[in-house]
């Protein structure tokens, strides 16, 4: 059978690679972006244990299901297809000590086409690329994430309560922080779903419009992250529409402060969701968090949102405002919706395109919620925004660039009016200049300083 090899080379130990490999979180980190995965179960390093998840391959999911085996703790596992898109595939990843503080992974992987003596030759274009592409971002999540996490070795794990684990960043911010070795327990309305992979995980359940607590305890856990709410581009803003945005926001943060001022041993660290949307429609003016909050209704939001927390900072909780730009990646937010477009060859200027988008990676995002939590100093109001805001013109064209696509027909504004409403305005046409002055004050540093190094990233166009 043909052979993929790849060698990646770590600046940490072996044993630390090997326990992040051995997390509940890895499988869904080591999820290339693009790839469309949905994980269904995530199995252990152990004999016989099984992962699944499903897999695009174009209009199509297919399930592939591998198994475990030769595993010896700390040296080396096998995962062979069981079921799958490949007529055989079989991977051993190995793990060896090049140093007393460095390491690698040597991956092999024996794998064969369906029907391969007649298809083996469109390997270089069906195969080789895709696999380069999913081996370096693998590498480069595994990389980065190690070493975020020895930023903070010297301090103790934490019991950490997450709402709104199920949306884009929950996600993410669930399998990083328990592959960082914190205990994570979901908050949940008893109607929520949890991810297949996660319904094994620990929750406390509670009605958010009430603030009933329902099963559970909420007692004794270090740091709470508040992330819930609904999604403020899902759907047309009608008025319901709109009211809903806002009470999903403040009336839930409302009762769980309330619930956690009243604990006998509560968190010492609040952190809650907000949004760049805080500062309005403001043109080229560069705004950090002193920046004097906006007059339109996303403005409004926000501030209702922020003040909703304050039963947490009444009972000495050091709490943290997450104000979030957006968020790029292709698994959801405003680059899911403009990819297609930009494929198509359509992706230039929305309205003028002179309106700033303030993005940040999703790396950044789950990094930085890290660092903030894991930073007693850190309270008050933080921009999660990337240092290098851009015009929505000059977005459309690096998109464009990465793509390999021209990005110059333009959309005209009043189109989008009438194909989204009012809710055009509030996501588009509008826009800050937001600058992440606080957290870089803080010490932060950013894995993606610039849009092409994120989005070459993300989408599997690394060089």
């Amino acid at each position: 059978m043909p052979t993929y090899t790849h060698v990646a080379d770590y600046d940490h130990p072996r044993e630390d690679v090997w326990s992040w490999y051995d997390s509940s979180g890895a499988f869904r980190r080591i999820m290339p972006e693009w790839e469309g995965i949905t994980p269904i179960q995530a199995g252990a390093l152990v004999d016989g244990e099984r992962t699944k998840f499903k897999v695009s391959l174009g209009p199509i999911k297919q399930m592939w299901v591998a198994r475990h085996y030769g595993v010896t703790k700390g040296e080396v596992f096998n995962d062979v297809m069981e079921k799958g898109p490949f007529g055989a595939w079989d991977h051993e990843h190995k793990f060896v000590t090049t140093s007393a503080s460095t390491s690698a992974i040597h991956d092999t992987v024996e794998w064969r086409l369906p029907l391969h003596p007649l298809t083996f030759w469109t390997a270089p274009f069906t195969v080789k690329g895709r696999v380069d592409q999913m081996f370096k971002f693998r590498t480069t999540r595994v990389r980065n994430d190690l070493d975020r996490i020895a930023g903070f070795a010297h301090l103790p794990r934490q019991r950490i309560l997450v709402s709104g684990s199920t949306g884009l960043i929950g996600l993410q911010l669930c399998a990083f922080l328990s592959a960082a070795g914190h205990s994570i327990t979901r908050l949940v309305r008893p109607s929520s779903k949890l991810p297949a992979d996660a319904n094994g995980d620990d929750v406390v359940e509670w009605n958010d419009q009430t603030g009933e607590l329902i099963s559970g305890d909420l007692n004794g856990f270090d740091t709470v992250i508040h992330l819930a709410g609904a999604g403020i581009g899902d759907k047309r803003w009608s008025a319901k529409r709109k009211t809903l945005i806002r009470e999903s926001r403040t009336v839930p943060t409302r009762n769980l402060t309330t619930l956690l001022a009243g604990l006998d041993k509560p968190p010492s660290t609040f952190l809650c969701g907000s949004a760049i949307g805080f500062y309005g429609n403001r043109g080229e003016e560069t705004l950090h968090e002193s920046s004097a909050p906006g007059d339109n209704y996303l403005a409004d939001v926000c501030q209702a949102w922020e003040a909703s927390a304050q039963p947490a900072v009444d009972a000495g909780i050091r709490t943290i405002w997450l104000r979030t730009g957006l968020v790029i990646t292709p698994m959801g937010g405003v680059l899911q919706k403009l990819l297609l477009p930009a494929k198509l060859g359509g992706g230039g200027p929305v309205g003028n395109g002179r309106q700033y988008y303030s993005w940040v990676s999703l790396d950044d995002q789950i990094y930085s919620i890290h660092h903030l939590l894991m930073s007693p100093e850190c309270e008050g109001h933080y921009n999660i925004t990337g240092p290098e805001p851009l015009t929505q013109k000059r977005f459309a064209k690096v998109l464009g660039k990465v793509l390999r696509r021209p990005a110059f027909m333009p959309l005209p504004g009043f189109v989008l009016k009438i194909m989204l409403g009012e809710m055009a305005k509030g996501l588009v046409l509008d826009g800050q200049k937001v600058l992440p002055t606080r957290l870089e004050e803080s010490g932060y540093t950013f894995q993606h300083r610039d849009l092409e190094s994120c989005l070459r990233q993300c989408l599997g166009r690394q060089r």
